[in-house]
């Protein structure tokens, strides 16, 4: 809708009316994991899914969209007062659906989206406190998690915040939480290390430039294979010696690859990731884009 595209804005209002309709809990506030096709209710409260509401009304209000502003307000209050602990300046991961229960487990995935959606609703509010609250979050990954870690980025930890690098080694594909790094993830932090200092501007610190080339070049690093011809590819996971344990390559890594390289020559100047802007491209064209029926494929085989 933002780029003018014919048609777009009716399926955006509907998605925009649908988080204010049936996702939503009118009688506990907040919003559902999803419902089904035969009305089955998944009642599970999510940071990682609340996170991405805020995103979405932030990018709503800004494509003008009816009820946009009331949504991002009422997402906003609930990330705050249910999912960021301002002991840790850490978000939480998942409520049941009273918001009387808490699970134990805490994770980076979904404070990597807080961190993404903090940065667009300061762009659309101007308040600032929501800049500082990712920088907060960028701050443990950039600073004390992943340099100490071979700048792989600790993706599981329990309730008080301490590492667990073997949780799920048994079923290491787990779709939710799956074992080791994510090169995706990797990545994807260096992109949101990138924005974050672009919208400090001078008050930026000055480890977010380069923490974002040291994520960037470990994921490319232990992520990238070329064992064999034509299935060149991204891996999924690796194990903390970088090694690939899950070998599917999933389409959103290298999306991730695609806008990271471009913000770090952005960023740098460095031509090195406009060739890493193409050759990501690349790939994609060659073996993620549908050219028959659009889209993209979303999940490949080693090969």
């Amino acid at each position: 809708a933002l780029l003018g595209v014919p048609g777009d804005r009716p399926l955006a209002q509907a998605a925009l009316d649908a988080l204010r309709g049936r996702l939503h809990d009118d009688v506990h506030g907040g919003w559902f994991a999803s419902i089904a096709a035969d009305g089955t209710v998944d009642t599970t409260k999510s940071g990682y899914a609340h996170a991405f509401v805020v995103l979405a009304a932030s990018t709503g209000v800004v494509a003008g969209l009816d009820g946009a502003q009331e949504l991002l307000d009422d997402a906003l209050d609930v990330l705050d007062t249910r999912f960021f602990d301002a002991e840790t300046g850490l978000h939480v991961d998942e409520w049941d659906e009273s918001w009387s229960t808490l699970d134990p487990y805490r994770g980076v995935n979904g404070n990597m989206h807080a961190v993404e959606a903090l940065l667009a609703a300061a762009d659309v509010t101007g308040d600032a406190r929501w800049r500082e609250r990712a920088l907060g979050i960028a701050r443990y990954v950039g600073v004390e998690w992943a340099p100490g870690n071979g700048w792989r980025i600790p993706e599981h930890f329990d309730e008080a915040w301490a590492p667990q690098p073997d949780l799920n080694e048994a079923t290491p594909d787990d779709p939710f939480k799956p074992y080791g790094a994510t090169v995706g993830h990797g990545i994807e932090w260096a992109r949101l290390f990138l924005n974050l200092s672009a919208g400090l501007g001078e008050d930026a610190p000055d480890w977010l430039v380069p923490a974002a080339q040291e994520l960037y070049a470990r994921a490319v690093a232990d992520g990238w294979r070329e064992s064999t011809p034509g299935a060149h590819g991204f891996v999924y996971t690796t194990g903390w010696d970088g090694e690939p344990v899950v070998e599917t390559r999933m389409h959103w890594v290298a999306a991730e690859a695609v806008g990271a390289a471009a913000s770090l020559f952005k960023a740098t100047g460095e031509a090195r990731y406009a060739a890493d802007y193409e050759r990501w491209w690349d790939h994609v064209a060659a073996v993620f884009l549908d050219g028959e029926h659009g889209s993209w494929h979303h999940e490949l085989d080693a090969t």
